[in-house]
């Protein structure tokens, strides 16, 4: 069992000291549905002891110290039983008998729609079920080349899929190394927001996160390693960057327009995967006298590592989720620290947020099987569409000022006082942040404490007026009061709304893609898109996140859709393919009355990177979890037009 399927833990001979050790860091709800892998005894799960609630960010299920010790006592004598019987796993459990384990950790029924999605997510048999393959030879395989625009974490997973299928593919990438947003972003504090043992792909797990929550340098090494092992990088061009690409009809290709270092050239393919993102464009703000700063001045994506910081008077314009994290690295190390937001955002608690793993979490992780699935599944299922239902707009309820329903109300009180809780009596600072927008509407933001305390220090002003001009030695607000400043760091944001800026993308007939798209991107499941064949998108329009999961997930499913369709390409001898106009425009009508639905559409949010210009959104997917991920399970093609 233990060859066959990688996720049953590896053999072991810890002593009895090591073992006890290692459970004192453990999840025990994961723990003991561990052991009924390890023992074949389902009544670990049918006892009296067992969580109280799965929610966020918390894996112990709120179960009491004493209980938690009794577990470990069993624990440890069924895990010295099965280290001394070699590490051979007896018969595992059925699908009744696993469904019933995800709804004892879940602490409630978990409805059999989602049990399929859950079960191929996990991969308890060991089978990685979105795995690519076409069913052609490999000869006809090798005639249809195929471009993938970026090696962030999904163009990395557009390669690996390509590879085990057999496609010849090229990967273009823009910077030096894989990672995408966490190659670029490498601000101090930078780390994920989604817990990292789901944050990594599903057939990819870790053991060794050395943080729950990983930072930037562990995260890039961990795209770096994938791509290592799976042979992609031999696939990569870096430092090219994807100036244009035009669809030629007569050939049925595209021709695309790359540049590396200077010098620009065109490569051929049989469909293009853009996998650019929409976060890896900064996005800079209009103010008077930028160009006038003497001092040193840069986005949060662009850092500049050569400036010394410390002790120096640092304004950060910006305070996001980028700004959240780097205001409280930088606060101790600053003579002065200014923090410019033009709104407060809503946090969540997370006591986890900067906490290391412990080498039990690690060596759990490793041997015990199946520990790491249920570990992940805890992470996931509380994030996943239970979140989304909360953001529902219940257009009876009186206040939609501040909520956008009595739940979604629930959830501001929840928020505010936990805000509340770290303010104290401070008045002042407590008006400024606590938001006056419905809870969820913008990004929310995991929070241990950090934002706040750095917020309270004596050398930290937080300013919410508005800037009237940059100076060269200052920032001077609409009040004229007047910052000091010796470097500015723009926490800004990105150009969310541009899909593919700044390439020129012709499809047929002459269609440019930034032109049919203008403000208002739309593409069929956020993959393909009406007047561009063979053209496929990752982390598309209307396909962000804002509810739950994560987008490696979100990416996984993507590219099992374009997998199909390039099987379709390939094995069925079609030249191209792409979306009917009416497919398309049915698909963005239902996802834009499905947006209006929800609380990122509430008219109470004046500024959220979600909409565009006139206050619509076609950045976020409003769809349930379980919905995307059996839509994308391959093409309908009654939806496409095939030539």
């Amino acid at each position: 069992m233990n060859a066959r399927n990688p996720h049953a833990g590896s053999p072991f001979a810890d002593d009895d000291a090591a073992i006890a050790a290692a459970l004192e860091d453990v999840s025990i709800p994961a723990l003991m549905l561990s052991l009924v892998h390890l023992t074949g005894d389902p009544s670990y799960i049918r006892g009296p002891i067992k969580p109280r609630m799965l929610v966020l960010n918390e894996v112990q299920g709120f179960m009491p110290e004493e209980e938690k010790a009794e577990v470990r006592r069993m624990a440890l004598e069924a895990i010295k039983a099965y280290r001394d019987g070699g590490c051979e796993l007896p018969t595992q459990p059925g699908p009744e008998l696993l469904h019933e384990m995800m709804n004892w950790v879940a602490c409630e029924e978990i409805p059999q729609e989602y049990v399929p999605m859950l079960f191929e997510e996990m991969e308890l048999d060991g089978v990685d079920a979105r795995r690519g393959s076409v069913r052609a030879e490999q000869d006809v395989c090798a005639d249809f080349p195929v471009l993938v625009i970026g090696c962030g974490q999904s163009g990395l997973l557009a390669g690996i899929r390509l590879k085990e299928a057999g496609i010849p593919f090229t990967i273009v990438e823009k910077n030096a190394g894989v990672g995408g947003t966490w190659y670029e972003n490498t601000y101090p504090g930078a780390r994920v927001d989604v817990g990292n043992h789901f944050y990594c792909y599903s057939f990819e797990p870790v053991d060794q996160w050395t943080e729950f929550y990983a930072r930037q340098p562990e995260l890039q090494s961990y795209f770096q390693g994938v791509m290592e092992r799976h042979g992609v990088d031999k696939h990569v061009r870096w430092n090219t960057e994807v100036l244009s690409a035009e669809w030629d009809e007569a050939a049925a290709v595209w021709r695309v327009a790359v540049c590396t270092g200077g010098v620009t050239e065109t490569l051929t393919a049989r469909a293009v995967i853009s996998a650019v993102g929409m976060l890896n464009r900064p996005k800079l703000p209009e103010i008077d006298g930028m160009d006038e700063f003497a001092g040193p001045s840069f986005h949060s994506a662009r850092w500049d590592h050569d400036v010394d910081y410390r002790g120096k008077k640092v304004v950060q314009i910006g305070a996001g989720a980028s700004g959240f994290q780097i205001a409280p690295t930088l606060a101790p190390d600053v003579e002065r620290l200014t923090v410019f937001q033009r709104t407060a955002q809503w946090m969540f608690p997370n006591a986890a947020y900067h906490s290391k793993t412990g080498p039990g979490v690690q060596w759990a992780m490793r041997h015990l099987p199946f520990y790491g699935r249920w570990y992940r599944f805890m992470i996931f299922w509380p994030g996943s569409d239970g979140a989304l239902m909360s953001g529902r707009i219940d257009p009876e309820w009186p206040h939609q000022d501040r909520a956008v329903s009595a739940r979604n109300d629930q959830t501001r009180v929840f928020f505010t006082d936990w805000i509340k809780s770290q303010v104290g009596d401070d008045e002042e600072l407590l008006a400024k942040v606590v938001p006056d927008y419905p809870a969820t509407g913008k990004r929310t933001l995991q929070d241990n404490g950090s934002w706040l305390r750095a917020l309270k220090r004596d050398n930290v002003d937080l300013v919410r007026e508005g800037i009237a001009r940059i100076e060269k030695d200052a920032v001077v607000t609409e009040s004229g009061a007047r910052y000091e400043a010796d470097v500015i760091v723009y926490a800004t944001g990105f150009q969310a709304n541009r899909f593919l800026w700044p390439m020129r993308i012709v499809g047929r007939d002459g269609a440019v893609l930034s032109e049919q798209w203008g403000d208002e991107p739309t593409a069929y499941l956020g993959i393909t898109v009406k007047n561009f064949p063979n053209f496929f998108c990752l982390y598309g329009p209307g396909t962000g996140l804002a509810h739950g999961g994560s987008l490696i997930f979100q990416s996984e499913c993507q590219m099992r859709y374009v997998m199909a369709c390039v099987d379709k390409l390939v094995s069925d001898g079609h030249r191209a393919m792409e979306p009917t106009e009416e497919a398309q425009e049915a698909y963005t009508e239902r996802q834009l009355a499905e947006i209006k639905t929800m609380v990122w559409s509430s008219p109470a949010i004046r500024h959220s990177w979600f909409k565009n210009a006139a206050g619509d959104i076609y950045t976020a997917s409003p769809w349930r979890l379980v919905d995307y991920w059996n839509w994308t399970k391959g093409p309908d093609m009654a939806h496409y037009t095939v030539r």
